[in-house]
């Protein structure tokens, strides 16, 4: 039986092709998706079965691998499905801990059991570079898939604990590039670009060699950080802590996403000039 996918994008068709390195079948279901998606998933060796009546009716454990504004859409798809009962769904999204907890009760009484994962790392094209967290009583399940390179850590039996390690250092990763990039963006534009990065180089804290590489990538993908900065604050605001820093960084974000420099990622090259990038914003900007 084949494990079933749901989300080929750079981060899911990277998963499914280290499934298939393991050994495992593994199918997608790419109808109306992008021709972008479908070069990712035949590049990955995935099997594309067309619908998600068909996706289901093939696998046994289901992956989640979307962005988190369309997580709980997906949960809700394969919830009213009536091919889904019986079947194991590993939400591996970036939402909130009390959010997939919601999802995985829609789910049960649908009867489907839930487990709840994270990922954490980049999309593994290298062994060693990237972790799946997995939470609740069928986690050791998921942990078992034949994802060869990735290093799989169970981190409890309840449904949440996955996501609440996503949130915890999501806030940290992306917050910090949202910092860099308003830092940056300011420095630019009032002329003070050189020393700034001079400064922040002598710390370690910058190479300025990438800098540029690494704001234009992370314009690109801007678009899919606005709901994990919700889903960070409303995890924050459920420890007792204000929720409005990340409330503030989905706006920060939201602004990239409206001026990226590219459309994908891939499209920004290494060593792209940070003062190139840094002036295509601007102008984005101010038009």
């Amino acid at each position: 039986m084949a494990v079933g996918l749901i989300g080929a994008g750079e981060m899911g068709s990277a998963l499914g092709a280290r499934l298939r390195d393991g050994g495992a079948s593994v199918v997608v279901a790419l109808d109306g998706r992008s021709e972008r998606t479908h070069r990712r998933a035949t590049e990955a060796g995935l099997d594309d079965v067309g619908s998600l009546e068909a996706l289901l009716a093939a696998s046994e454990i289901v992956l989640s691998v979307v962005p988190p504004g369309a997580a709980r859409k997906v949960a809700l798809e394969v919830a009213a499905h009536p091919a889904a009962s019986g079947r194991l769904f590993a939400d591996l999204n970036a939402i909130a801990p009390a959010g997939v907890a919601e999802l995985a009760d829609t789910l049960a009484a649908a009867g489907v059991a839930t487990v709840d994962g994270s990922i954490s790392g980049p999309p593994p094209q290298r062994p060693g570079t990237t972790t799946v967290y997995l939470s609740g009583a069928r986690a050791p399940e998921v942990a078992a898939l034949p994802l060869e390179g990735v290093e799989r850590r169970v981190v409890g039996e309840r449904v949440g604990l996955a996501s609440a390690v996503k949130m915890c250092t999501a806030s940290v990763y992306k917050g910090r590039v949202a910092v860099l990039a308003q830092a940056l963006r300011t420095a630019h534009a009032l002329g003070v670009l050189e020393p700034v990065l001079d400064d922040l180089a002598e710390t370690g804290m910058v190479d300025p060699a990438r800098a540029g590489t690494t704001l234009g990538r992370a314009s690109a993908k801007a678009w899919r950080y606005v709901a994990e900065m919700d889903e960070i604050a409303a995890t924050q605001a459920s420890a007792g802590l204000r929720p409005e820093l990340f409330a503030a960084f989905g706006e920060v974000y939201a602004e990239l996403a409206a001026v990226a420099v590219a459309a994908a990622p891939e499209d920004v090259p290494d060593g792209e000039p940070l003062p190139e990038v840094l002036a295509r914003l601007r102008r984005r900007a101010v038009r």
